[in-house]
Formats: C-alpha cells, sequence, structure tokens
C-alpha cells in the first residue's frame, strides 16, 4: 500500500502518537517534516490544505486529509486495527473515550504544558501545570493498579495517547518517581512490536 503521510514535528509528543500508531501497525509513512520553530503550521497554503486550526499532526491517507491526533488514532484502529485497538463493544469504547477527553484535558494541561515550557521555552505556569501532572499520574497509578492498561487488560489507542507525554514528563520536571504501576505500565508500551521512541532533544534526532 502507498506510505502515508505524516506531517508532523519529532519533538510534538501529539505527532509522536500517530508515528508510534503507525508503527505498531506496520503501515508504511512518510515523515514530512512541519517546522514549527518557523511557523511552517500558521502559513496560509498549511492552514487552507492542510488543518485550519494550524496544528500538527496531520495525516494524508491516500486523498483521506485527517488532522487532531486523537481523530486521528480512532481512524487508523478502524480502517487498520483490525478490531484490536478500539473495542467493538459500547462499553469497552466508551472506556476508551474517557481516557482519550483525558489525554486532550489533563494531560495536556499537566506533562505536556509543563514540557512545553523546558523544551520549546513556552511562558506558561510550570507550578500549576506540575502540580495538574501529578493529580493526573495518581489517577493513573490508581487505574493501573487495577488493570494493565489505561482502558483494560489490552493496549488499545487510549495508551498510546498517554504514552508520549507520560513517557517525557520528567523533561517538564514532572517526576516518575512514586509511580511504580505507569513506570511498569510505560514498559509494556515498550515492548509492544513495532515500538518506536521520540527523541529527547533535536540533537538526539540528529544523532540517529
Amino acid at each position: 500500500m502507498p506510505a502515508i503521510k505524516l506531517y508532523g514535528f519529532p519533538l510534538s509528543g501529539h505527532s509522536h502518537r500517530v508515528e508510534l500508531m503507525l508503527s505498531l501497525l506496520g503501515l508504511p509513512m512518510e515523515f514530512i517534516l512541519v517546522d514549527l520553530k518557523q511557523g511552517a503550521h500558521k502559513t496560509p497554503e498549511f492552514l487552507a490544505t492542510l488543518n485550519r486550526f494550524g496544528q500538527v499532526p496531520v495525516i494524508d491517507d491516500g486523498g483521506a486529509v485527517l488532522a487532531d491526533s486523537n481523530a486521528i488514532l480512532v481512524y487508523l484502529a478502524t480502517i487498520y486495527g483490525n478490531g484490536r485497538w478500539l473495542p467493538a463493544d459500547p462499553p469497552g469504547q466508551a472506556r476508551v473515550q474517557r481516557w482519550l477527553s483525558a489525554a486532550a484535558g489533563q494531560l495536556h494541561a499537566g506533562p505536556a504544558t509543563a514540557r512545553l515550557a523546558t523544551v520549546f521555552g513556552a511562558e506558561v505556569d510550570t507550578a500549576a501545570a506540575i502540580n495538574r501532572a501529578h493529580a493526573l499520574l495518581d489517577v493513573m497509578e490508581q487505574q493501573l493498579g487495577d488493570s494493565r492498561f489505561l482502558a483494560g487488560d489490552l493496549p488499545s489507542i487510549a495508551d498510546i495517547a498517554f504514552y508520549t507525554y507520560v513517557a517525557h514528563a520528567p523533561e517538564g520536571n514532572v517526576s516518575l518517581a512514586d509511580y511504580p504501576q505507569v513506570r511498569a505500565w510505560l514498559a509494556s508500551i515498550e515492548a509492544l512490536p513495532g515500538f518506536v521512541g521520540m527523541p529527547r532533544t533535536m540533537a538526539g534526532l540528529q544523532s540517529q
């Protein structure tokens, strides 16, 4: 099959969600760099043809152009996942959706925002973001004490939506030391066939 084009930025956790999902599904991918630091995601062409919100990631799957990382995860799981990554039963789907909502809410406001300050130099309230991150990690720790993965005992797109920003939370000065269940969950994701990590710096990317 033709490669799915992924428009993204290497240090974007949202971009990495999609890259990781594509790799876990064994799908061919062409990564197209969108240089956020140069404002490439805000150009008239990008806004008109890829994403009117001016955000990455965006995929082009044979002419189907889709934006928003969580929406892309749902699409990929539905089209290519063979029922593995998104449950078919309504309760299972609801459990996954609950965590996707948290990924767009608490995860973004906590670990992702704390990391913005250190990695991208964004002006944010880092203390508040770190506090929100630990509140979220407390909930995750409890959940992962009851089930191996966030939405049950099998991995789903809920885990893929959460993995990157939790794994890279220490970059935003959010320690994972007090969360053994979360650390074990990260290791379980990293052990999945086809796992690919995200570079921690642009220098790390260039050395690969």
